[in-house]
């Protein structure tokens, strides 16, 4: 059976506690795991970032902002965890070593951030080294890569499919502050170049999409690999 790691944006997952994508990627994902065993990244979304910018204000630092931001994405991988009852493995992962150990269940992991100044994509990243992952897909609130902020740029170009050294040129100028969104940032990419794993980078707002992609189906997205090769469905 192939294995999936999933960075699920935060934002995607929880736009807000009141309206939220839990049940519907609960059901996506207990479909998908019939076919591929599932390691799911959870980010901290918008509600991370305002206990961030709350500490900036109050003089934190950024290590602290950060480890503020990473209990955020620790509830949000609860939640997940939770929704998906006896499908998930019941404890969330603190580390990528522990995710492993998870897996062995051959249950879906969940897990939230690590580290203070690694964001979860790039832990989803390293994750997909640690379990030899057949694909890392990016879930995020756009529709796949662009050579610009396409919600600032109208002209920024959508990329179907580009190599890892074509993704770190895009991001390369990109900051690491507590909090980061960027599609993805340069730490994951780099891990990517690496390891030569497929990434798919998605618009998961809509969870169907994943499904769609993961199973068979159109999907809209871009494709990282180092032959521009498609590496879906699984």
């Amino acid at each position: 059976m192939k294995t999936m790691v999933l960075s699920l944006g935060g934002s995607v997952l929880v736009p807000s506690l009141e309206s939220n994508n839990i049940s519907r990627y609960a059901s996506v994902l207990r479909e998908i795991a019939r076919v591929c065993r599932i390691y799911v990244v959870i980010g901290g979304g918008g509600e991370a970032r305002r206990y961030i910018s709350t500490a900036r204000s109050l003089g934190i630092d950024e290590a602290r902002s950060d480890d503020l931001g990473i209990a955020v994405t620790r509830l949000n991988a609860a939640l997940l965890a939770g929704a998906l009852q006896e499908a998930a493995y019941p404890g969330i992962a603190a580390t990528c070593s522990e995710a492993v150990r998870f897996g062995e269940s051959e249950k879906i992991v969940v897990m939230g951030g690590v580290a203070p100044a690694q964001t979860t994509d790039a832990v989803s990243a390293v994750l997909a080294e640690y379990v030899h992952a057949d694909v890392l897909v990016n879930a995020t609130s756009v529709d796949g890569i662009y050579s610009a902020d396409p919600k600032k740029d109208p002209n920024a170009v959508r990329y179907e499919a580009l190599t890892p050294e074509e993704l770190i040129a895009i991001i390369a100028g990109d900051r690491l502050n507590a909090g980061s969104n960027a599609v993805i940032d340069i730490v994951a990419a780099k891990v990517v170049q690496r390891s030569a794993i497929p990434l798919v980078v998605l618009d998961g707002r809509d969870p169907e999409n994943l499904k769609s992609a993961i199973l068979g189906g159109t999907y809209r997205g871009s494709v990282v690999h180092p032959e521009k090769q498609n590496p879906l469905p699984l």
